[in-house]
C-alpha cells in the first residue's frame, strides 16, 4: 500500500530543482575605493565575508543605477552580498546602504586613477614569459590580445583559476580555426613576480594546456618587476596589495586592439563567448582595414 504521505518523483525533483538554484546572502560591511559607472560596478574593501570570501577589494556589479549614482569613493556601506547557488562566480551587490560620507575626497589617489580610456596606446613594458624569454606588447602588434591578470598562488576558485580557466575555453576553441589562431593571442600577467618565476608560470600554464606545449605559441604566461606592474595597473585600471601569500586584488581583463590600443576591458560580469567573439570582432575589423 503506497503512503497517503508519498511524495511524486516529479514534485521532488521541483523541490530539489529550486533548492539548488536558490540564492545565498551573505552580509558585507566595508569602503568604497572605486566606482564604473559605465559597468554598473563599485569597488569594495571588506573584511572577511564568512561562508563566501576572505577580507580583500574587488568589483561587485550594483543592479539599482541609483545607488551607483549615490555613492562615492570614501565612503563605508552596508550591503547583502548575493550569490547565485548554481554559479559563484556570479554574484552582486543588494540593500546598499551609505553609512558613513565623511570619507568622501579623502582617499588616497588608487592604483587605476589614471586608467586608459579605449583607443588609447597601451604601455610597451617589458615582460619575461614562462621561457624566460624577454617580451614585450608591442610584439603583438598586428595581432588583437585578450589580457587578464592573476597569481599562481591564488586560492579563490572563483577569481584567478576561473580566469584561467575561461581563457583555456577561449584558446582551445580558437585553435579550431587556423585563421583566428595567427591572429589572436592570449596573455596571463601575474601580480606575484616574487613567486611566479618563469618555471612556475610555466607548469601553471601547462596545466591550462593540457600539457600542450605548443599552445604557449598562442598563450603567454608572464611577470614583469614591480615597477611596470604597477604602471599597467594604473593604465588597466587594477588595484592590487600583498597580504604574506595572499595578494588582494581587483579583476580586470582588458583588450588590446591590433593597433596597440585599449579597445575594451572587463571587469566580474562577462562570459568566456563574449571574451572571444569580441577578440574575434577586433583581429578581423583590423584585418578588413589592412
Amino acid at each position: 500500500m503506497k503512503s497517503r504521505f508519498a511524495v511524486p518523483s516529479v514534485v521532488l525533483l521541483l523541490i530539489l530543482s529550486v533548492g539548488c538554484n536558490r540564492t545565498h546572502r551573505y552580509p558585507m560591511q566595508g569602503e568604497v575605493v572605486a566606482k564604473n559607472a559605465a559597468a554598473n560596478e563599485i569597488t569594495v574593501s571588506h573584511g572577511d565575508i564568512p561562508g563566501f570570501m576572505d577580507a580583500m577589494a574587488m568589483p561587485y556589479r550594483v543592479k539599482a543605477p541609483a545607488i551607483i549614482q549615490e555613492v562615492e569613493p570614501g565612503d563605508k556601506i552596508a550591503a547583502e552580498v548575493v550569490v547565485n547557488g548554481n554559479d559563484r562566480s556570479d554574484y552582486w551587490l543588494d540593500n546598499v546602504r551609505i553609512t558613513d560620507k565623511s570619507g568622501r575626497g579623502k582617499m588616497r589617489p588608487q592604483p587605476g586613477s589614471s586608467m586608459l580610456m579605449p583607443g588609447a596606446h597601451v604601455p610597451d613594458v617589458a615582460l619575461t614569459n614562462q621561457d624566460g624569454r624577454r617580451i614585450r606588447l608591442s610584439d603583438f602588434a598586428g595581432k588583437a590580445v585578450l589580457v587578464t591578470f592573476i597569481y599562481t598562488r591564488c586560492p579563490m576558485p572563483d577569481f584567478c583559476p576561473r580566469l584561467s580557466s575561461q581563457f583555456a575555453r577561449i584558446h582551445d576553441e580558437l585553435k579550431k580555426n587556423a585563421e583566428d589562431y595567427k591572429k589572436m593571442h592570449l596573455l596571463t600577467i601575474s601580480f606575484d613576480p616574487k613567486y611566479d618565476t618563469p618555471a612556475v608560470l610555466r607548469k601553471y600554464g601547462l596545466t591550462y594546456l593540457n600539457g600542450d606545449e605548443a599552445g604557449f605559441k598562442h598563450w603567454d604566461f608572464a611577470s614583469t618587476n614591480q615597477s611596470d606592474l604597477h604602471s599597467l595597473a594604473q593604465a588597466f585600471g587594477l588595484q592590487y596589495a600583498e597580504d604574506g601569500d595572499l595578494i588582494t586584488h581587483t579583476m580586470n581583463i582588458v583588450l588590446i586592439a591590433p593597433d596597440g590600443t585599449v579597445a575594451n576591458y572587463w571587469g566580474t560580469n562577462w562570459t568566456w563567448t563574449e571574451l572571444m567573439e569580441s577578440l574575434q570582432h577586433a583581429a578581423r575589423v583590423n584585418k578588413s582595414a589592412s
